[in-house]
């Protein structure tokens, strides 16, 4: 990890830029969900990130509407018989923190060892609303990761794979194999976020002075038949600009774009487009 005085120099510290945004949301008197830890784990340098944002970019409203609809959708899962949730490359996401999970829920993490050392020294003197393991391992090694799924998965029959903020960092190649590693009888579900062509070139223009170290690169022009060409089968999808809109975090300016007719999540072609879909198989 780089020192608070840097902005982005590796793909692990926009874990700081989503936790400065949960920061923020949870501040609101409306918040649309609470993380206490957020603050803390975003650090200064989560701060000197959003401060080196474009203006027009730094609101982040998309962060904030993921993380409601991967919130909500965990909590449906779970009633929906869930009985364990595997975090891919977690960052400083708190869940196991402030979601309202039985006690007996099993919850694993995985991140690369210096982040989740980090982060266990960050919370250290808090206690998890539930059975959280955190497993330092380097997704990016077939054989670290298939040896953490099948130690993470042993016992488990419905689980839910989450890829928060992960797969928009991957090679298309990178991203098949994942996709063929989790395809387990284990896996009842695989939660993501993905981009279209528009937002990764967008993005990697307008934020190049800060994205250099970690610039999107998966972004299919086939968007969400990307991931069912791999044999998945669409639970939900829900685009982030609308979800956002529907939540009532979209700035005021952007607003009025809701109405217009939005893109096929299957060809979402030039447009800025991503969005949060539920997986299975």
């Amino acid at each position: 990890m780089s020192s608070p005085g840097h902005s982005i120099t590796h793909v692990s510290d926009t874990a700081r830029w989503t936790a400065l945004h949960r920061a923020t949301e949870s501040a609101r008197p409306d918040a649309l969900f609470r993380d206490p830890l957020a603050e803390r784990l975003a650090g200064e340098h989560g701060r000197a990130i959003v401060a080196r944002v474009p203006r027009s970019t730094r609101n982040g409203w998309w962060l904030v509407a993921r993380t409601k609809i991967i919130d909500d959708a965990i909590a449906e899962a779970i009633a929906d018989g869930c009985d364990r949730v595997l975090n891919l490359a977690a960052g400083l996401d708190t869940r196991p923190y402030r979601l309202d999970l039985p006690a007996d829920f099993t919850w694993m993490e995985a991140d690369l060892p210096q982040l989740l050392a980090e982060k266990t020294q960050l919370l250290a003197d808090e206690a998890p609303r539930c059975r959280l393991t955190r497993v330092a391992v380097d997704l990016a090694d077939p054989a670290a990761r298939d040896a953490f799924l099948d130690e993470a998965l042993r016992g488990a029959t419905k689980a839910l794979v989450l890829t928060e903020g992960l797969l928009m960092y991957l090679e298309d190649s990178d991203v098949a194999a994942l996709s063929a590693a989790i395809k387990r009888p284990e896996v009842g579900w695989w939660m993501l976020d993905f981009a279209g062509p528009g937002l990764k070139n967008m993005l990697n223009k307008k934020m190049a002075g800060i994205l250099q170290n970690a610039p999107f690169k998966f972004a299919p022009e086939n968007g969400l038949a990307y991931f069912e060409d791999l044999g998945w089968q669409t639970v939900e999808v829900e685009a982030l600009y609308m979800a956002a809109h529907r939540l009532r975090r979209l700035p005021m300016w952007m607003r009025p774009l809701a109405w217009l007719p939005q893109p096929d999540p299957r060809r979402p072609g030039g447009r800025t487009w991503s969005a949060v879909a539920l997986l299975t198989h």
